[in-house]
């Protein structure tokens, strides 16, 4: 199944409103890309007008993941974690309750915050 130009491996619904997907990606770019449509998806923002941001997450001074966020109107801001060790992306809407989680099908290779 094609979502937003990325193969979807798996898909289903996982609790109240919450939906699930199993994605493959080479590099942290593309993780980055997929993402930012799936944040700019959920509330209707334009892709070419919405900067994504990153900041890296960090243990005993390694990089360790990222967390992304988008900005919108009224002070609106989705973001999404990964932490890289975990193989898996988990979204949250503005009010902070988790709207999609996603399961990485294997490792990204090309890493680096």
């Amino acid at each position: 199944m094609q979502w937003g130009g990325w193969t979807l491996l798996d898909s289903h619904r996982c609790g109240v409103g919450m939906s699930s997907a199993v994605v493959a990606f080479n590099a942290v770019e593309e993780l980055a890309a997929f993402v930012h449509q799936v944040l700019c998806d959920k509330d209707a923002l334009d892709l070419n007008q919405t900067p994504l941001y990153r900041t890296p997450l960090e243990t005993a001074g390694r990089d360790c993941g990222l967390i992304f966020h988008v900005e919108g109107p009224r002070l609106l801001r989705t973001s999404a974690v990964w932490p890289a060790d975990s193989d898996r992306i988990i979204f949250y809407d503005s009010t902070g309750v988790r709207f999609k989680e996603v399961t990485l099908s294997e490792g990204v290779r090309e890493w680096a915050a």
